[in-house]
């Protein structure tokens, strides 16, 4: 896949989430749903071990831990062209 491929994929998929969720922002519940893993306490698990692929960052005065749309489209168009490879 292109890199002009990857860049469209990531578009269309940040589409698709920015619809389904109507935020740039995802929560932790809601990166759990995207990356498919199992639980909330797997994606805790992996900040605490700084192994989630994708950027987290806190907002002032709010509660929990956050992901860019954007950020989390760009890893899984790299992830699906990776394996095309």
């Amino acid at each position: 896949m292109s890199d002009e491929e990857r860049e469209f994929l990531a578009m269309q998929l940040e589409q698709d989430l920015l619809k389904l969720y109507g935020s740039p922002i995802l929560t932790i519940e809601q990166l759990q749903r995207v990356l498919n893993y199992r639980s909330v306490a797997a994606v805790k698990q992996a900040i605490q071990r700084q192994t989630l692929p994708v950027h987290i960052f806190e907002l002032p005065n709010r509660r929990g831990r956050f992901a860019l749309v954007r950020d989390v489209c760009k890893f899984l168009a790299s992830q699906a062209c990776a394996r095309e490879d």
